[in-house]
């Protein structure tokens, strides 16, 4: 893919469309080999971003999902303890124990993590989903893997990315990011997509929706995300209220309508509660 439209174009083959600008910063993250952070409101398409360009590259996606806690051995690499014990034991039942150490530590008893999968598989997507939740600790010693595409085991030595991966991380800026983890990456800010967008969404990941539903559908959650919510619907929530319309065969957005079937795209009470209190009539109007 020569150019931003290009990739457009792939991206919207898999089902994600991209706009200009997200567009051109995947394209120039593909162009330059560097890292694309992705930040924005939960249901912005940051992570289907990754899924889509490893589609539209014919490449494995290999996902790490960040979580508050998250160390070394959940990210990289650990010993597969059990088999290891268990080769032990077989060793010293056929009175092989010397020299033991050197057959346990092998790359037959290592488990590969997401980051150690990555920098062994060629070309691939590796997705670092929601890093914000994970610590100081943990984005520096990201940084550095990801900066050297090599790890040392001290057991087997240093493995080496043959091709380095392309990497996109996210972030739902439940806090902020080092600087050090953004000055190393394209940056690129993700919105809540326009309403002719976001339809055009919603019919090309469900194509028996019609324009009438899909618009009704995208105008109500639009004014949801702009009523100050706990939790403003994202495209996922969008694509499952419409979805759960098309289950129930109703093929106008009513009153009655979103009555029964706001669950699915408001998952707080309380912002159930306030669409209600304000009336869903309204909202659909």
């Amino acid at each position: 893919m020569e150019t931003p439209g290009e990739l457009a174009a792939a991206l919207d083959r898999t089902g994600y469309l991209a706009d200009e600008g997200l567009a051109t910063a995947a394209f120039l993250a593909l162009r330059m080999r560097r890292p694309l952070f992705c930040e924005g409101e939960p249901g912005t398409g940051k992570t289907a971003l990754a899924k889509a360009l490893a589609d539209a590259l014919g490449t494995p996606l290999i996902r790490l999902q960040c979580h508050e806690g998250i160390d070394a051995a959940r990210a990289l690499y650990d010993w597969d303890f059990p088999r290891q014990l268990l080769h032990l034991r077989a060793l010293e039942a056929q009175g092989r124990t010397a020299g033991a150490e050197a057959e346990l530590y092998t790359r037959r008893f290592l488990l590969a993590r997401p980051l150690l999968q990555a920098l062994e598989t060629p070309g691939c997507v590796l997705l670092v989903d929601e890093i914000d939740r994970a610590d100081d600790e943990f984005e520096a010693f990201l940084l550095e893997v990801l900066s050297e595409h090599a790890v040392s085991i001290p057991e087997l030595g240093e493995i080496r990315a043959a091709e380095p991966p392309v990497v996109v991380l996210t972030s739902n800026r439940t806090r902020e990011v080092h600087d050090a983890v953004k000055r190393r990456c394209l940056y690129h800010w993700l919105e809540h997509p326009g309403l002719v967008r976001e339809v055009a969404i919603l019919r090309r990941r469900l194509p028996e929706l019609t324009e009438t539903l899909a618009t009704q559908v995208a105008t109500a959650v639009s004014r949801m995300r702009a009523a100050e919510l706990l939790k403003p619907p994202g495209v996922a929530e969008s694509l499952d209220w419409a979805s759960a319309l098309l289950a129930l065969d109703r093929p106008i957005l009513d009153v009655e309508s979103a009555a029964i079937t706001l669950g699915a795209v408001l998952k707080y009470r309380e912002d159930a509660d306030r669409m209600v209190a304000k009336g869903l009539d309204a909202l659909l109007a």
